[in-house]
């Protein structure tokens, strides 16, 4: 509770600064000097999430409850929203066009140019560098490539990268023994895991496959990019939509058959990682991030491996997750909002969302931390394949415009399309396709 304290006490001071930095009044002290007035009432701010009971929910409860007991200037409150980052996104704009925009809010990385396009916000490092305790906060505690994923294309931090997560294998090691798979060497490549997913089927009448089918397609983006597949190009300077190329509708048709002929399951995220959880299924595609939800649920043998590649071509996984963002457009609520994504980004608070979760840290040297992460991370090797993958993260594409929303749905409607069995990989993609060009262009 120590270390706790010495952080709240370092953020109080920062608060009282930055707030009389923006016009928040000063009095005159005993010894003829003057002073930070100090708020009579505290402070409330929102803070908005995706994340539900079995992600991480109850560690954002957790923090905001630390959080709110070491300060008595700002109280938060968390408001969980469905429909992961796209819902969450949809109700803040109708917040902010209601003159009640959440001041905190998490910003899925695929959705950074979409916001900073068409929602009021401001920049976190601009509220960042009125902060007189720590103003090279930023700078100084977050790497350049991390701190892409939160820029604008001209290099300004607008949202503080918060959860880092890539796609990894988990495995059901005691459903491979069963069928004849040696459980230490799970599949490498989509051939293996076909086969794998063909063994299960014929010998136990389970699913061998489950790809995460969230209302985004972060997971497809990371199929379409290792088999050398691409979402958009540019002609002219024109974006447009470019997953129509032989090699991403391979891949979306890949999953297709399997769905078809019953060696994979189509279902809902929450259903299928039910499913892998009750034994039903030997494998599934999804997020780090479920990590600690995974290990809590299933009473097997759980492990986890590496995304699996199309042969010899390269790996490549997109960044998941999210950065913090800034709507509040009341200064001292800024500058309130600031102090809580200190909080949320300090090593003490990290270590709690990583286990919490399975979310790697984006503020260097924390994993490295003998007092932090590093104990964790090197007795729970569930988490080695998203570390070993970090070499092959790529950022997330973002669809452009301020129809950018509606393209991102377009894709996941051919997606459901696809794995329903009503249409080929070739022809839902190509409706896709000529949808989004019409929205982003």
């Amino acid at each position: 509770m120590a270390m706790w304290r010495k952080i709240a006490l370092t953020s109080c001071v920062g608060l009282s600064l930055v707030l009389a930095g923006c016009g928040g009044g000063s009095e005159t002290s005993s010894s003829g000097g003057t002073a930070a007035a100090v708020p009579s009432e505290p402070i409330t701010i929102e803070y908005w999430h995706v994340n539900s009971q079995d992600f991480g929910g109850e560690g954002v409860k957790e923090l905001v409850k630390r959080f709110n007991e070491l300060h008595t200037d700002i109280q938060v409150l968390e408001k969980y929203q469905p429909g992961n980052y796209a819902g969450l996104l949809q109700k803040a704009q109708a917040a902010i066009s209601g003159n009640h925009p959440p001041d905190v809010a998490q910003v899925g990385y695929n959705f950074i140019s979409y916001v900073t396009e068409n929602v009021p916000y401001t920049p976190v490092e601009e509220v960042a560098k009125q902060d007189a305790k720590e103003p090279n906060f930023i700078q100084d505690n977050f790497l350049p490539n991390i701190l892409e994923l939160g820029q604008t294309k001209d290099g300004k931090v607008v949202g503080l990268p918060y959860s880092v997560s890539n796609p990894v294998m988990y495995y059901n090691a005691d459903l491979l023994k069963q069928v004849g798979w040696d459980a230490d060497q799970p599949p490498k490549t989509w051939e293996e895991v076909q086969k794998l997913s063909e063994l299960v089927r014929d010998k136990t009448g389970n699913y061998g496959l489950y790809i995460q089918e969230p209302p985004d397609n972060w997971a497809q983006y990371a199929l379409a990019k290792s088999n050398g597949g691409e979402w958009l190009t540019s002609e002219n300077g024109t974006p447009k939509a470019a997953f129509d190329s032989p090699e991403t509708v391979e891949t979306f048709q890949m999953i297709g058959d399997m769905v078809k002929d019953k060696r994979a399951l189509h279902a809902k995220w929450e259903e299928g990682l039910q499913a892998f959880s009750s034994g039903k299924v030997a494998m599934v595609i999804t997020t780090i991030a479920k990590r600690e939800s995974l290990q809590q649920q299933s009473k097997f043998d759980l492990r986890t491996a590496l995304f699996p590649t199309f042969g010899e071509k390269k790996r490549s996984v997109p960044a998941g997750g999210n950065a913090l963002f800034i709507f509040s457009k009341d200064p001292k609520k800024q500058a309130a909002a600031w102090e809580f994504i200190k909080f949320m980004e300090s090593p003490e608070s990290l270590a709690v969302w990583t286990k919490a979760t399975g979310y790697l840290p984006p503020r260097k040297g924390v994993a490295e931390d003998p007092n932090g992460l590093k104990p964790f991370l090197e007795t729970n090797p569930l988490m080695k394949p998203a570390l070993e993958q970090m070499a092959d993260v790529i950022p997330w594409v973002n669809f452009p415009g301020p129809s950018g929303l509606q393209a991102e749905q377009a894709l996941i409607d051919a997606r459901d399309e696809i794995l329903s069995g009503t249409s080929d990989a070739q022809a839902a993609i190509k409706k896709a396709v000529d949808k989004v060009n019409k929205l982003i262009q």
